[in-house]
């Protein structure tokens, strides 16, 4: 039995309170929650149980019913979180709570708590920096087909951009190493962020792996936060602006061949005129192609050099990942 299973099962291995000890591993479960009073409860009893050296946080992001009380009676440390948006509460999340291995899970009861003991003992048996649980659906209505068509859709044309790792980039059941956590700069607000959090594991190229986990129905009464069209949108658009922040060589040069193109088909009638007549007839559209030619030579320049602007910035980013110690089970290097 390796190390990090003892300290992930101390019963099993007569291992003392995980906090006994320097070298432990401390666990964290962040959880944002907004209105998730129905299944907020029942889901920290559960962490209780399955993990029960967690320390549980529940972050309330300006719930209107009694979510962040149902929670502290459950015995969460309950965070309040004003700036509205998923992506605001694992800012927050992510910056305040100190931990070596950080499970997060919506708070909406549908993921399998059980599988969260799996799920860090993949993380740490592999040394892995983020493992995604991703959903397996447990009845006909626990996952509308309208998310899995969304999300298969987003997947796959994230996949063709940053390379094919995931099968569900949308899961809101995750673990992190602590390098992972802080080197993770958020700049998403909503439900994007889960969409950004996969992007910075494959733009660092860390070592990742998916998981299979039951994905079961949300309790009756209980409503979703995540709008199929709106939020789609809204995430489609951010993959388009990860590829131009993180890979602005190729995007702009899809600009350049899109510009060179429609030039050249301008050009084509023009020039074919010109053999046969010795006239340009049409000098309005020589300018246009002209000046279409010159825009994709300029966004083309631009791929270039903020190309190199951006394998600049992920080297920083690389050494920040880097300066964080990873978890040494043996407490050799603590």
């Amino acid at each position: 039995m390796s190390a990090q299973h003892d300290l992930l099962h101390p019963a099993a291995s007569g291992t003392v309170d995980a906090q006994a000890a320097p070298s432990a591993l401390r666990i964290a479960v962040v959880i944002p929650c907004y209105n998730e009073a129905l299944t907020i409860g029942q889901l920290v009893r559960d962490f209780h149980v399955h993990l029960p050296q967690a320390q549980v946080y529940v972050f309330d992001n300006n719930s209107s019913d009694n979510t962040g009380q149902l929670a502290r009676e459950a015995g969460a440390i309950v965070r309040n979180v004003a700036m509205q948006g998923k992506g605001s509460v694992v800012r927050r999340m992510f910056a305040d709570v100190e931990a070596d291995a950080y499970i997060m899970i919506d708070g909406d009861g549908t993921y399998d708590v059980s599988a969260a003991p799996r799920l860090v003992d993949r993380l740490l048996h592999d040394g892995l920096d983020m493992v995604v649980g991703s959903r397996v659906s447990a009845g006909q209505g626990a996952y509308r087909f309208g998310h899995r068509t969304g999300n298969s859709m987003l997947t796959g044309f994230l996949s063709t951009i940053f390379g094919r790792t995931f099968t569900d980039i949308l899961s809101g059941y995750r673990v992190f190493s602590r390098r992972y956590v802080k080197s993770f700069a958020a700049h998403s607000s909503g439900f994007e962020i889960e969409t950004e959090l996969t992007v910075h594991a494959l733009e660092l190229r860390m070592p990742v792996a998916e998981v299979e986990t039951v994905y079961g129905a949300r309790p009756a009464g209980s409503v979703s936060k995540l709008s199929t069209c709106r939020d789609g949108v809204r995430i489609f658009l951010t993959i388009l602006r990860l590829f131009k922040s993180e890979k602005p060589l190729g995007f702009y040069s899809i600009a350049f061949a899109l510009c060179a193109l429609a030039s050249i088909d301008l050009a084509i009638p023009i020039f074919v005129t010109y053999l046969e007549t010795g006239l340009v007839p049409r000098l309005p559209t020589a300018v246009l192609c002209a000046a279409l030619m010159l825009l994709g030579v300029i966004l083309l320049a631009c791929g270039i050099i903020l190309d190199a602007v951006t394998k600049g910035r992920i080297e920083q980013k690389r050494f920040s990942y880097l300066a964080v110690p990873a978890f040494d089970p043996s407490g050799e290097n603590a």
